[in-house]
């Protein structure tokens, strides 16, 4: 029986850097993974859909270009290029991270890997031992049981589509769904996103939930809100007929479900072990992410403190230097900037308002929206909006928010300083690249409110 210092289970992004830092750090280190190195967001997660944002921008700018004096005739998209060219990339990533494993002296142990008590494990038909162990194998899409179940996909099904469809209802109201909704309607799919919440992306401050709201209908996305499916029948013709509960029916050659994801426990023998799940089934652990079995540990999607690529990473990299370096390393989960790759995208760190005025009473709010400075020669109705909330006691800066181009890149720029303590007044002196839409966030010198 071959025995490890460390048995990481799943090769995702928090398992493949707990695993790297480990074994620098002068562990004996083995990974168990029975589908692909990199986990969700190599594969069906964070890289095929950016690459797929970045193909749904072109009917945009060709559609802009005219404005700036270009010609652009009848373009054209091949959504088996696309497909194809994508998996390409996604092979070339998971080559990357087995050299990653195999440069650092990682062993990689290929096959489902199941807890058998006592620090064992079996991964595959082999039967393996560790001092330690780290579960880390991340999410999988749910979707709840209705009528008609069998005939939607799901996130992870969207990257293997071996058609373009006319027309696709995607229901969710999370980023994964409003980014998709994005993505189809570029590409040129007639785009229903269907939630039954009032209104998407909880969680997000309500001035960027209600203007992203507002853009993807000046995009053309039929947006439903308060709306839930309640069957769906497949007709002779391949068409989907979604019937929601407010008895409209839509048609549409894709149904898309986004609507959560759960951890991927199923048979991984939790049951042999102290291993305890919370009430929104995720494992349970301590502050260290030591769960209730000695030497057993969880970071990542599976735990659920915030489930993003940076997060898990973070996590893997404190615990492998908390358990074979320098202890005392933790993750700070109060400022996480977070990009949506909606069209435009959104970017935001920090508190939202509401947040905000519970947590520190008396704020300000400095906002600005308006058309980019990019689509100025255009036709297009898009509009930016930029958001910053100031606590008034300190002056220190609680949130930054925006929905505009490249959001995502500005914001992280933004989360550097939020890090170090940044002040209002801070902002103010700091001297603006001109002309960007990312002077905009310290040139703001009237509160709102």
């Amino acid at each position: 029986m071959q025995h490890f210092d460390l048995l990481v289970i799943g090769a995702g992004s928090g398992g493949v850097r707990a695993s790297r830092i480990a074994a620098n750090l002068g562990a004996k280190v083995a990974v168990a993974e029975e589908r692909y190195l990199g986990g969700t967001c190599v594969n069906v997660g964070c890289v095929p859909k950016k690459l797929f944002v970045y193909a749904s921008h072109f009917s945009d700018l060709y559609s802009q270009a005219r404005g700036f004096g270009w010609s652009v005739a009848n373009p054209q998209l091949s959504w088996a290029t696309l497909r194809e060219s994508k998996d390409r990339e996604i092979e070339r990533l998971n080559g990357v991270y087995a050299n990653l494993l195999d440069n650092a002296g990682v062993t990689l142990l290929e096959g489902h890997a199941r807890l058998l008590g006592d620090k064992r494990v079996m991964v595959g038909a082999e039967e393996v031992s560790a001092d330690r162990i780290i579960i880390a194998v991340g999410g999988w899409p749910f979707v709840p049981e209705f009528p008609g179940r069998e005939h939607v996909i799901d996130s992870n099904d969207v990257f293997f589509l071996d058609e373009l469809p006319d027309e696709i209802v995607i229901v969710g109201g999370g980023y994964i769904a409003a980014e998709f909704a994005g993505i189809f309607n570029g590409l040129g799919v007639k785009t229903h996103l269907v939630y039954r919440g009032d209104l998407f992306l909880r969680g997000f401050d309500d001035d960027i939930r209600l203007f992203m709201a507002e853009q993807m209908r000046a995009k053309g996305i039929h947006v439903h809100f308060n709306a839930d499916v309640t069957s769906i029948d497949l007709d002779d013709a391949g068409i989907r007929n979604v019937t929601l509960n407010n008895a409209e029916v839509l048609t549409a050659g894709q149904v898309m479900y986004a609507t959560g994801r759960r951890p991927l426990l199923d048979n991984l023998g939790l049951e042999a072990t102290k291993v305890s799940l919370t009430a929104k089934g995720t494992i349970e652990v301590d502050d260290d992410f030591a769960t209730r079995e000695p030497g057993v540990y969880a970071i990542g999607d599976v735990v659920g403190r915030a489930e993003l690529t940076p997060v898990a990473l973070a996590e893997g990299m404190a615990l492998a230097r908390n358990l074979f370096g320098e202890a005392g390393q933790s993750v700070n989960y109060d400022l996480i900037p977070t990009a949506v790759f909606t069209q435009p995208n959104i970017g935001t760190v920090g508190l939202g308002e509401a947040a905000a005025r519970e947590r520190f009473g008396e704020i300000a709010v400095y906002q600005s929206s308006f058309k980019p400075m990019q689509l100025s020669l255009t036709d297009s109705n898009e509009r930016c909006l930029i958001k910053v909330i100031v606590d008034v006691a300190s002056d220190k800066v609680l949130g930054c928010h925006m929905v505009g181009p490249e959001a995502g890149e500005i914001i992280q720029g933004l989360a550097v300083a939020m890090t170090a303590g940044a002040t209002k007044a801070d902002f103010d002196r700091t001297i603006g690249v001109h002309p960007t839409l990312a002077e905009e966030f310290v040139t703001l010198r009237e509160a709102v409110r």
